[in-house]
């Protein structure tokens, strides 16, 4: 189940942590996994301001993974393996079609609408 959230709940342990990181510029970096068919974020060196803005709880495990948005600091090499492909920038719209389009997991792509409206890169139609 995802949840928009501001701070940690104490509740239940934490499985896991992603980012989605972000540019000056407010586009978004991406990988293609061609193992998994996602849209994934890794290889980057990320900077001191991140903010935690949702968690998905993992019923079968009791846990909870955590989203911030952070700022990329710098691009770093990756271990040979590790990456499946090259980095993909793009702005939160086409990020969120190429999901549409791709994954179709919705619970991503409300992570990354999320995200684009807290860094200001998309507008929130709920308001």
């Amino acid at each position: 189940m995802l949840e928009f959230i501001s701070e940690i709940s104490s509740d239940k342990q934490i499985g896991g942590v992603h980012c989605v990181p972000i540019l000056d510029n407010g586009n978004v970096v991406v990988v293609w996994d061609r193992e998994e068919k996602v849209l994934t974020t890794i290889g980057i060196e990320l900077g001191e301001e991140k903010t935690l803005f949702a968690s998905w709880y993992w019923k079968e495990y009791d846990a909870y993974r955590l989203y911030y948005l952070a700022r990329v600091k710098k691009f770093v090499e990756m271990p040979q393996g590790y990456e499946t492909t090259g980095y993909v920038i793009m702005n939160f719209e086409t990020a969120i079609d190429m999901m549409k389009k791709i994954e179709g997991r919705e619970e991503r792509i409300e992570v990354i609408r999320k995200a684009g409206i807290l860094s200001g890169q998309l507008k929130n139609e709920m308001e």
